[in-house]
């Protein structure tokens, strides 16, 4: 005869595999329902000029640097000038092969150190987070064969989403989800 603890044992054992197995089957895609991006109304075109900080991935520039964003549809580039309005690089609409938003939280430093003192502030101050919005785009210039990923800091979701569909516009890139990407040509 099977001691009790033993049968709830196996029972219990018997439940998590199958929850696991019905956790991991694949899902299929419903073709009726629409993506929900798509039910969305695009954002308002960005402005031309836009205030962002460069946080790195072109080569020669490892710095970061406070400036501005600015679509020279002239040139068909996107210039990221310094806090002088100097150039300091720029990015060929044709160039951007994708494109997203990322956001992150972040503790800002004074909440940081007041964490770490010990006081009656210190456990609010753990749970002080900020969001910080992200431009990301990836790139592969075909007349200079430099290829990479870069990513600005915009101040808010409104310009990050409306900066992220003008570049996506201009390059030409088809939204994937939440991304915007080149799609290939065929040969």
């Amino acid at each position: 005869m099977l001691k009790p603890i033993r049968l709830l044992t196996g029972v219990a054992l018997v439940l998590l595999m199958a929850g696991a197995a019905l956790a991991q089957r694949p899902r299929s895609m419903n073709q009726d329902k629409p993506e929900p991006a798509a039910n969305v109304p695009p954002p308002p075109p960005a402005p031309p000029t836009v205030k962002a900080k460069y946080e790195g991935g072109v080569f020669g520039y490892n710095k970061k640097i406070e400036g501005t964003l600015n679509f020279d549809d002239l040139n068909q580039r996107l210039v990221f000038k310094d806090g002088k309005q100097k150039e300091l690089l720029f990015i060929p609409y044709n160039a951007v092969t994708g494109a997203y938003g990322d956001t992150h939280s972040v503790r800002p430093a004074a909440a940081s150190v007041a964490s770490a003192i010990p006081s009656i502030y210190a456990l609010p101050a753990n749970f002080i987070k900020t969001k910080v919005r992200y431009l990301t785009l990836q790139y592969s210039d075909p007349d200079s064969k430099v290829a990479g990923v870069t990513s600005f800091r915009l101040e808010n979701k409104d310009i990050l989403d409306s900066v992220l569909n003008t570049v996506a516009g201009k390059a030409g890139l088809s939204r994937r989800g939440e991304v915007f990407v080149k799609r290939k040509t065929e040969p």
